[in-house]
């Protein structure tokens, strides 16, 4: 008989602000009981979710049932900065080539997007949520132009289009003058990322999909041909089980010292009102990623998406522990405060709404976890800071091996080698996040 047991989930200091802007949510009741399924799903993310989605299309008679430790899209998936992104973007490299097969990668990452359209479309999930805008690699120095022109000769060489953005093109769809330069890339969907969670989780509900919130995992116990799960109130029983809670597997007992848990921060202004907008000016909706991947991420949003505001982010923390406290997310608003008045001087001291952490996770070779991990267990994990397209790819792909499809996803994962083990500690976690401030401060500008 195999049994795990599970330890302490990660700590998110702050709220989902996406989430919080959207104002309520539909409740799903915590599990209770003893119930027994096909499928259960653990985490409600954008693997999870897109795991549950995909079983139902392969086995639409199977009854699923998907927990998760807390509120739909109050978890990671509801903290990230919502960009869909299809070419590389690797962020252990200087500009975000890839160091493997490129055109594969773009290749399934798209399949990700298709997927994710098809789910708006057939969800009638609201389309300000999924837009497809592009997104600007932006350049504050000589030295990030050169990464960006790196970068756009690398996707020349895969035959994708680019475009190169003066600073007047810059300051006219930002407002800001901040950047010298911009490669502009159509390619990436601008997600509302509690918005498409939440619509994602509504048209689950309506296919006949079963979700329990708060309703954290404590142990899987292997009980002859079936798994079961049990949680704080109740317990299910099921032949397959699928993982999609990207660093927290560590917690599970896979993977121990091979996966970085790493926490971003951001922060979010409150509505900007019409004077505001005024001296802003720029566009109504735009993403701007750093062309140094440790620079810092600005998005303006608009009604549709939850109010004329701008997200910045920046400042990592490496925690093996999956924890940081509000001394870390206030830290880092700090250094996020500074950045927004670089940016936006007319707006200098605006004091922001919201602040938070999110967690992510990556490995020392830049793999997921996506494969069986004993008989009818799989997992949907690790998503190295790509949690909206890699997340999707990954539960895909786990919904696929739990029931014996065989896929471009299935094989390129498979084929993935283990992570690679992490230096001991204490080593890891102070050289690591000494290595973090450094990068960061050398992309201060960024």
């Amino acid at each position: 008989m195999t049994h795990l047991q599970t330890d302490k989930l990660s700590a998110l200091p702050g709220p989902a602000a996406w989430n919080a802007i959207l104002g309520p949510a539909p409740d799903y009741a915590p599990l209770q009981g003893a119930q027994t399924a096909d499928v259960v799903v653990i985490g409600a993310g954008f693997a999870g979710l897109s795991a549950a989605r995909r079983v139902r299309q392969i086995e639409p008679e199977a009854k699923v049932v998907l927990l998760d430790a807390s509120r739909i899209a109050e978890g990671s998936a509801g903290r990230n900065s919502g960009f869909m992104i299809d070419l590389p973007h690797e962020l252990t490299s200087d500009d975000y080539a890839g160091a493997g097969d490129d055109r594969a990668m773009i290749s399934l990452n798209r399949d990700a997007i298709a997927f994710a359209a098809q789910a708006v479309d057939e969800y009638q999930i609201d389309p300000n949520y999924f837009d497809r805008a592009g997104k600007v690699n932006g350049a504050a120095s000589a030295t990030a132009h050169a990464h960006n022109e790196s970068y756009a000769r690398h996707l020349a060489s895969l035959g994708e289009a680019s475009e190169m953005l003066d600073a007047k093109a810059m300051a006219a769809l930002t407002g800001s003058h901040h950047y010298q330069s911009g490669l502009y890339t159509p390619g990436t969907v601008m997600l509302q990322p509690a918005g498409y969670i939440r619509g994602l989780a509504a048209g689950l509900a309506r296919d006949a999909v079963t979700i329990h919130e708060n309703s954290a995992v404590l142990s899987l116990t292997r009980e002859g041909q079936a798994w079961k799960v049990t949680t704080r109130s109740g317990e299910i029983s099921a032949g397959r089980v699928i993982l999609t809670v990207n660093g927290h597997l560590e917690s599970f007992g896979f993977e121990k010292g091979r996966l970085m848990q790493l926490f971003l921060y951001a922060v979010m202004t409150p509505e900007l009102d019409q004077d505001a907008l005024a001296k802003l000016g720029g566009q109504d909706r735009w993403g701007i990623t750093p062309s140094d991947p440790m620079g810092t991420t600005v998005r303006r949003i608009d009604t549709g998406q939850g109010g004329n505001r701008i997200v910045t982010r920046t400042c990592a923390t490496l925690a093996p522990g999956r924890r940081v406290g509000p001394g870390h997310v206030a830290r880092a608003a700090r250094v996020m405060q500074k950045k927004f008045d670089t940016r936006f001087p007319k707006l200098a001291g605006m004091q922001m709404q919201h602040a938070w952490a999110g967690h992510l996770c990556l490995t020392l070779n830049g793999v997921s976890v996506m494969r069986q991990l004993d008989d009818g267990l799989y997992s949907g994990c690790v998503q190295n800071g790509l949690g909206t397209a890699r997340g999707t790819l990954t539960g895909i792909g786990a919904a696929e091996l739990a029931c014996g499809v065989q896929s471009p996803i299935t094989r390129h994962f498979t084929a993935e080698a283990k992570p690679k083990r992490l230096p001991p500690q204490p080593f890891q976690q102070l050289g690591a996040n000494a290595v973090l401030r450094w990068k960061e401060w050398t992309a201060r500008a960024e």
